[in-house]
């Protein structure tokens, strides 16, 4: 499976995740950090049951990540 890097921001109200490198609205929450992990994966999985592997084949990676 392809690797993706992840972004889990904490909020008031619990934890959003993200994968870096997917175009389109792929989000996880939880109300913790390690709810919010596997529900991103599932998001994944999911994205790639719908659209297919073959589209995560065409994105270009995120080589480098910034947080400022």
């Amino acid at each position: 499976m392809k690797q993706f890097r992840i972004i889990i921001e904490k909020h008031p109200d619990g934890y959003v995740a993200y994968p870096l490198g997917i175009k389109g609205a792929v989000v996880g929450e939880g109300d913790t950090y390690k709810e919010a992990l596997p529900d991103i994966k599932s998001a994944i999985r999911c994205y790639m049951e719908v659209f297919g592997k073959e589209t995560m084949e065409n994105e270009s990676p995120a080589i480098e990540t910034f947080l400022v």
